[in-house]
């Protein structure tokens, strides 16, 4: 018999007996209720949790670290439907039916192998992401079935084997005993009389309602808020690693968190709240290099004529960005960096300065003295070129990035 329960346990003894129990009493994902397979629905059902924390954890877990897509899948492969005798992979291997078909069922463990190496391949925004969503995800599965485990038990569902074993039994047993219900006259039979209907049980007691635990959330909220600012004094400070999307991270890891502590204390649902908005803006700020876009707009022309005028950063979100080098005097050395987000950008050196150049687009053409590429994520066009002269002249170190279009370096 699969999927049978056995009585609910008040106790559990170790790991081992937990393990086992959350096994027998495993979530069933329902028909009504949810969004894509019922996965998070079923978690939710069965121990009595909102679904949409379920659902906020596999999206957090699926976009830091890339395992929650891999859970999600596995645990539509490993919990059976509402109404079938078994999970997709123990029909898969005839023990019991199932609504899926088999062709679906190995599509997903098909999809599920590359699926989950992606995610420990560095498939999130963190290294080492996906091993810690599966620690945190799975200690809260623990946590949550040691608690309540006991609630919600869903019912013993027979299988079809179990039936047809328990229906051979019974009649091998009645041929055994020669029984021929036609072998009498039917006025010789002499049958009991009814026994009396049984006496219902009482209802249970209802059970008094839990308070809400107010102080989880604002607490986890506070709590968020001081490490988004101790994350950005960090990067304000010079260390790299505190970017806004890490600032991002931790902030959903504190809210996270809190709501995984707030399933158990029932409290903290306005958490989801912060959540969903947080993790779009972090995606979006991943997906797309929005530190490339700082500046104006428009046209910026530039034509320094001494070293003291050459600002050390010409700064553009998009438009065409061209500076005029090449009336420089030799003399100061001079170095400056032009970032442009979108747009073309043209620098003109003089013909006989000695330049040492770094030029690199995100996606678009560079032709950097002669040196070019073109593509997407090219690695940067560095080194020196001293001119038809050789050494002498003008020292320029020079550094141009763009985000998106042309960039072009020229003497003139």
């Amino acid at each position: 018999m699969s999927g049978a329960t056995e009585a609910p346990r008040s106790h559990l003894a170790g790991f081992e007996e937990t393990v086992k129990d959350f096994w027998v009493s495993r979530p069933r994902r329902p028909l009504h209720g949810r969004k894509i397979a019922g996965v998070a629905a079923g978690i939710g059902n069965r121990y009595g949790i909102d679904p949409v924390v379920v659902r906020v954890a596999f999206v957090t877990a699926t976009i830091f670290g890339g395992i929650g897509l891999s859970l999600y899948l596995l645990g539509w492969l490993l919990f059976p439907g509402e109404n079938d005798e078994v999970s997709p992979v123990e029909a898969l291997f005839g023990q019991g039916r199932t609504s899926m078909s088999k062709a679906f069922t190995i599509m997903l463990a098909i999809a599920f192998f590359p699926i989950a190496s992606w995610a420990f391949a560095g498939g999130g925004w963190f290294d080492g992401g996906a091993v810690i969503g599966l620690a945190l995800m799975a200690t809260a599965l623990y946590l949550l079935h040691r608690g309540r485990g006991q609630d919600n038990r869903p019912p013993a569902v027979a299988t079809g084997a179990a039936a047809a074993f328990s229906l051979s039994a019974e009649t091998a047993a009645e041929r055994a005993s020669g029984w021929d219900p036609l072998a009498a006259a039917p006025l010789g039979w002499d049958l009991p009389e009814p026994a009396p209907a049984p006496t219902p049980p009482p209802p249970p007691a209802p059970t008094p309602a839990r308070r809400r635990n107010r102080k989880v959330g604002p607490a986890t909220f506070g709590i968020a808020l001081l490490v988004s600012g101790a994350g950005a004094a960090l990067g304000t400070s010079g260390i790299e690693w505190f970017s806004p999307p890490h600032i991002i991270g931790l902030a959903l890891g504190v809210l996270g968190v809190g709501m995984v502590v707030g399933s158990f204390v029932r409290g903290g649902r306005g958490l989801i709240g912060w959540a969903v908005p947080l993790s779009i803006a972090g995606l979006v700020m991943t997906a797309v290099p929005v530190r490339d876009y700082v500046g104006g707009f428009g046209e910026l022309d530039a034509s320094p004529l001494t070293a003291a005028e050459v600002l050390p950063v010409y700064q553009h979100s998009a438009g065409d960005i061209e500076l005029d080098l090449s009336r420089l005097p030799a003399g100061t050395p001079v170095a400056t960096t032009v970032h442009n987000g979108a747009g073309t950008t043209t620098v003109l050196v003089p013909e006989t300065a000695d330049v040492q150049y770094s030029c690199e687009v995100r996606a678009g053409n560079v032709d950097c003295l002669g040196h070019q590429t073109d593509g997407v994520n090219v690695p940067a066009t560095a080194g020196t070129d001293l001119g038809l002269d050789g050494p002498g002249g003008p020292q320029i170190t020079l550094t141009v990035t763009n985000g998106l279009g042309n960039v072009e370096v020229r003497r003139g």
